[in-house]
């Protein structure tokens, strides 16, 4: 019988939910639902698959087509309720902060945050909801999504993939491995929060 501690493994995750299950948990964090870092389960799912375990073509396919429709969702759900977000209490799922933490990206970045924003957790889910919003143009939020989507759901599942192949027993790593990428997307909001925090201790806010 699994426990809750279970469902925070990646590897028990991966292999419970099946090819189907991370498509629709990368389709859920894409779209308005902040649940599991989509890094690690693409990418351990890639190690998994280097075992035979899952198929690749069709991991590779429905973790895109989910990653790409969750985020059109999500810029859909802002042209239309979006602005609501802004008079909304917290709760579970919710915080304000992530609202301004994602609007920062923008401010840096411009329309190229709906592609970066996918490695990083947190703002991937809240970038196509601010994209609409501000009524990004369709086209191009499309472009960015679609290329953002690509790189990502291809990038870290090959990544998995690949070392999957090349290094013996690498499966038994995997949660070590992991904890190293969850820690390591954090890594930019983390340093942004100091620069920031500086900035104003500095201007003496």
């Amino acid at each position: 019988m699994s426990s809750m501690l279970d469902f925070l493994d990646p590897k028990f995750l991966v292999e419970s939910a099946g090819v189907i299950g991370v498509a629709l948990i990368i389709f859920a964090e894409s779209s308005f639902v902040f649940f599991f870092p989509g890094d690690s389960l693409l990418f351990t799912a890639g190690i998994l698959a280097a075992a035979g375990d899952m198929s690749l073509g069709l991991l590779l396919v429905l973790t895109f087509l989910a990653a790409i429709l969750g985020n059109n969702i999500g810029y859909y759900f802002g042209r239309r309720i979006g602005p609501r977000l802004f008079t909304r209490d917290d709760s579970l799922f919710f915080r304000r902060v992530y609202l301004e933490k994602t609007g920062k990206f923008y401010e840096k970045y411009g329309g190229k945050t709906i592609m970066i924003a996918r490695f990083v957790p947190v703002v991937r889910t809240f970038a196509p909801i601010l994209a609409g919003v501000g009524n990004m143009p369709r086209r191009s939020f499309f472009l960015f999504n679609l290329a953002g989507g690509f790189v990502w759901t291809f990038g870290m599942t090959l990544l998995g993939y690949f070392l999957g192949k090349i290094v013996p027993g690498v499966d038994a790593y995997i949660l070590p491995i992991v904890l190293a990428i969850i820690i390591a997307s954090f890594i930019p909001g983390v340093y942004e929060w100091f620069r920031n925090r500086s900035g104003k201790t500095s201007s003496g806010i």
